[in-house]
């Protein structure tokens, strides 16, 4: 198997990245709309209650399932907020605050930067050992 080197990882999702908050920052602009670029917020954002309860959870003792109700939690805050981050495009196109285009275009843009981030957390995670 080829074995991929740190740097073109890095170089490959600051791509998909700056890939991301062009098309959104396009879909402001085209339409001089700026309301789209709240879902940048919400999406960079998204995965912050996840890592956060995931460092309070601690795993110390040899049974982690008394603290899934705080590793739970977290994964609730995440999803909830990226399901909004896809909604509040939806709403606004619904409501012709924006067009159409930029909904997709916001969406697109949002999911890539949330992709990217998740990406950038599974590509250089490292398990502790004991």
């Amino acid at each position: 198997m080829v074995q991929i080197s740190p740097l073109s990882k890095i170089i490959t999702l600051s791509t998909v990245l700056a890939t991301g908050f062009l098309l959104i920052i396009l879909s402001c602009a085209l339409w001089n709309n700026w309301l789209p670029l709240i879902v940048v917020a919400v999406f960079c954002l998204a995965p912050a209650p996840n890592a956060i309860c995931q460092s309070w959870a601690g795993q110390d003792d040899f049974m982690s399932e008394s603290s899934s109700t705080v590793v739970d939690f977290g994964r609730f805050s995440t999803g909830f907020m990226v399901v909004s981050g896809l909604s509040i495009p939806v709403m606004l196109a619904h409501n012709s605050i924006i067009n159409t285009a930029a909904m997709w275009m916001s969406l697109s843009g949002g999911l890539l930067i949330y992709a990217t981030i998740i990406t950038f957390g599974a590509f250089f995670y490292e398990p502790e050992e004991f």
